[in-house]
């Protein structure tokens, strides 16, 4: 019998409903040993959530960041040399090209992007409709009126 190791699914999923599309994509075969750039996910309360990437080396117009249905990706641009650059002794930040891509939740949806001291914050939110929500209904006694024979 075959065993599956779910665990690479629930650290790129935020919110984690969405069970059986992260199945497809662990059966495609991505390569999960990808481990570049590092990134944390923080639940801030019940209904916000923050991605922080570290991305050291590179600026604001080096990432771009796309939402399509329940998918977020985060792209980076891989630095190119500048010719008149300082010669490198020892390369420890790495410049190389990324993608990430994070599997969202139903109605999560991305409220904003900032980048500071090389951590980028994805921030996000979770807006459930109102016709989606629970309601409570009253219960209304009724009155009801005998007819007297006349």
């Amino acid at each position: 019998m075959r065993s599956f190791d779910l665990s690479p699914l629930f650290h790129t999923s935020v919110g984690f409903d969405r069970l059986n599309r992260m199945l497809d994509t662990a059966n495609r075969g991505e390569d999960r040993t990808q481990n570049y750039p590092p990134y944390d996910i923080e639940k801030l309360d019940e209904n916000a959530y923050r991605i922080v990437m570290a991305v050291a080396g590179f600026g604001e117009d080096d990432i771009d960041l796309t939402q399509h249905e329940n998918a977020l990706t985060i792209t980076g641009k891989a630095q190119e040399a500048e010719k008149d650059a300082a010669k490198i002794l020892h390369r420890g930040i790495a410049r190389r090209g990324f993608e990430r891509r994070f599997e969202l939740a139903d109605y999560i949806r991305v409220a904003g992007a900032t980048m500071e001291n090389g951590m980028l914050h994805v921030d996000l939110v979770r807006e459930v409709p109102e016709e989606m929500k629970p309601r409570r209904i009253e219960i209304q006694s009724s009155n009801v009126l005998e007819h007297k024979a006349a």
